[in-house]
């Protein structure tokens, strides 16, 4: 029963991962990649100064990434899936010009 659970399991893995393997495929890695930095730079930003931050860099790799993804899904078909990327996107290029608003009037400070 194990042995064919374990190689059902293993059967599975293979269909996904590397039968169903594409370009496109490849792209939704990157982009969950690119998807993942945003949390990685957050988390050593904060680590760095002892509490917090969010970093430009946070909506850059929110926007690289969502971008992607937003690609990703459209090709998929997955109609959740765009409509979650799509508002996400809106919201990081919102918060980008934020950013990039108040470095220009002088309300933030850009970081050393």
């Amino acid at each position: 029963m194990l042995g064919d659970l374990i190689g059902g399991v293993g059967t599975y893995l293979h269909d996904v991962f590397i039968i169903q393997f594409s370009w496109w495929v490849a792209l939704g890695f990157l982009a969950q990649a690119m998807f993942f930095m945003r949390f990685a730079v957050q988390w050593l930003a904060s680590e760095r100064v002892g509490r917090s931050v969010v970093p430009t860099s946070f909506w850059v790799f929110s926007i690289a990434g969502g971008f992607l993804l937003l690609i990703y899904s459209l090709q998929r078909r997955d109609p959740v899936f765009i409509a979650g990327q799509g508002l996400g996107l809106l919201i990081y290029l919102r918060n980008l010009q934020f950013i990039l608003r108040g470095r220009r009037d002088g309300s933030i400070s850009k970081p050393a």
